[in-house]
């Protein structure tokens, strides 16, 4: 649902629900189903451009991408995870030699990506946490800069726009991982970044029941160069996944609102609880990371963090709760925890990563208040 000259720049929940929907026509459906062909039929040379293979493109892609890329203010790129985003984007741009910059404290599996899967280009890596400091000599020789803001598991910010005319002053571009406050909370584009990534699997697709991911950018050429690296690494997502998604990207603006209510909530709630420290939520006005946060995100989302005693502790507490369960992700209907510490993250045992669905808040803050004791 790009927005042409002249035509009403609709609303979050508008473009949400209408992006990369087809031209009504009579008896046609109000959603089109998933296209699941692997060949087409080829015609003559009034045909080119025209599907011919389903590696190389899918109608049902392409209405995804139209709305995603409505959202981020971009070209968008689908990839079937948020992994297979990050590494075709890594593959794409990096070339033997190059200085790459990574948030130390950002998602692991893109550190692991890197050590041991680009290791033998010979990749400069500085490893930055997300807060900083940022000095100048970290930009030198770089090719790529990227970002996770907020970051994955400990939510703190860093301030795109002014480290993106820092990374443009030393020729390199910047990469932002979206994926923690999706399109409708941040756009890194607006803010002077080159590319977005994002597992779509979190709060984007919201159901917890799929895989997948995106590339979105300014750059027309780069976009070309990243559908070509698709379809020849073969990183394809699946026509129903694609369509499953498009369906659930209706709901995000709704779900996201009670997602936001339900971890303010639950933050307030939290605040002065004797078996609770190391609160953090950008949203909070009190958190360290707030102001930063506030002049860039345009609205906040239901994943914050916290500390409990001890591993053992976590464990009890998802026992006693008739609401909240133990999983590995974040984004979706059902309030999870995740304690990442048993995942690799340099944290506490008792580190929680909180995210709040879209259950009654009364609920939710009775039953986490419960399970705490």
């Amino acid at each position: 649902m790009s927005r042409r000259e002249g035509e009403t720049l609709f609303g979050d929940g508008t473009r949400c629900v209408h992006g990369g929907q087809s031209t009504p026509a009579p008896g046609a459906p109000l959603h089109p189903g998933p296209v699941f062909a692997a060949p087409y039929h080829l015609g003559g040379a009034d045909s080119q451009g025209a599907d011919h293979y389903g590696r190389a493109g899918n109608p049902t892609w392409r209405a995804l991408e139209a709305a995603i890329g409505d959202l981020d203010g971009g070209r968008c790129v689908l990839l079937p995870s948020g992994m297979a985003a990050v590494s075709t984007l890594l593959h794409t741009v990096l070339r033997n030699g190059d200085g790459l910059v990574l948030p130390s404290d950002g998602y692991y599996a893109t550190r692991e990506f890197v050590r041991e899967e680009l290791g033998g280009l010979g990749l400069r890596v500085r490893e930055v946490p997300t807060a900083g400091p940022w000095e100048d000599d970290v930009f030198d020789g770089v090719r790529l800069v990227l970002l996770e803001t907020p970051s994955n598991p400990g939510l703190d910010v860093c301030d795109i726009a002014a480290l993106a005319e820092r990374a443009h002053a030393a020729g390199a571009l910047l990469a932002v991982d979206n994926t923690t406050a999706t399109p409708l909370g941040q756009r890194p584009l607006e803010l002077g970044a080159d590319i977005v990534i994002a597992s779509d699997t979190k709060a984007l697709s919201g159901h917890s029941d799929l895989l997948m991911g995106h590339i979105s950018v300014r750059d027309p050429e780069l976009a070309d160069r990243l559908v070509r690296a698709r379809t020849l690494f073969g990183s394809i997502p699946g026509p129903f996944e694609t369509w499953l998604v498009h369906r659930s990207l209706g709901t995000l603006d709704l779900r996201l609102a009670r997602q936001e209510a339900n971890a303010a909530a639950l933050v307030e709630a939290l605040r002065d609880h004797p078996r609770v420290s190391g609160l953090r939520w950008p949203g909070d006005p009190r958190d360290p990371a707030h102001q930063v946060a506030k002049r860039q995100m345009r609205r906040w989302n239901g994943v914050f963090r916290f500390e409990l005693a001890d591993a053992r502790a976590v464990e009890e507490f998802v026992q006693r709760s008739e609401l909240v369960v133990a999983a590995t992700s974040f984004g979706g209907l059902h309030s999870t925890v995740d304690r990442r510490a048993q995942w690799g993250d340099p944290v506490p045992d008792g580190f929680v990563r909180f995210s709040a669905g879209c259950e009654d808040s009364a609920d939710l803050v009775a039953d986490v208040l419960r399970a705490l004791g």
